[in-house]
């Protein structure tokens, strides 16, 4: 079932998640679901605070990148309950989008490689050292699950400079292909 994705301005969006068992109810339909949603919206990611759920939960599949970083076909995977152990190397600048914020794109500079723990949909702990596109989209979904969205990272000018896009965002003035759920 392809669920709505959360607009900029929902409080969600602010919530840091909390940790979930393996004994969460539903936790394979809801991933099933995430997927499903993600490639409706032709997303890269997606994290449960962006469907309306404040749980430590997201989905990437980074194929999309294999074109410029061969080592991403099918780079497909579940991350629960992640945590950044550490990130390295030159912080390098891209151009980064979000479903939750639709239309806008903009410059976000990210460490180059990262370590992380985390358990996949079996529960099953990994850790694990990732690089070049692969890290950056983690950062990104990482950062849904504490509460920060890519714009809180852009240069200040250009924040204030789209302040007003984000207020139709939030009001729901936006042309999207895909189901989204604006804030009273």
């Amino acid at each position: 079932m392809i669920l709505p994705v959360v607009a900029f301005g929902d409080p969600v969006l602010r919530e840091i998640g909390i940790d979930i068992s393996k004994d969460y109810e539903g936790l394979p339909k809801l991933i099933e679901n995430m997927w499903e949603t993600m490639y409706g919206a032709e997303g890269v990611g997606l994290a449960a605070p962006q469907i309306g759920k404040a749980i430590r939960l997201f989905i990437i599949d980074a194929s999309p990148f294999a074109e410029d970083e061969p080592g991403l076909e099918g780079f497909k995977k579940v991350f629960i309950n992640a945590e950044i152990l550490e990130e390295t190397g030159e912080e390098w600048s891209f151009k980064e989008g979000c479903l939750s914020i639709p239309g806008l794109r903009d410059n976000v500079k990210r460490q180059e490689t990262i370590k992380i723990k985390y358990f996949d949909e079996q529960f099953k702990e990994h850790i694990e050292e990732y690089s070049g596109f692969a890290a950056r989209v983690i950062q990104h979904e990482y950062d849904h699950i504490d509460g920060v969205l890519f714009t809180d990272k852009i240069n200040p000018l250009k924040k204030q400079m789209i302040k007003r896009k984000l207020t139709d965002i939030s009001k729901g003035i936006v042309k999207v292909g895909y189901r989204m759920r604006f804030p009273k």
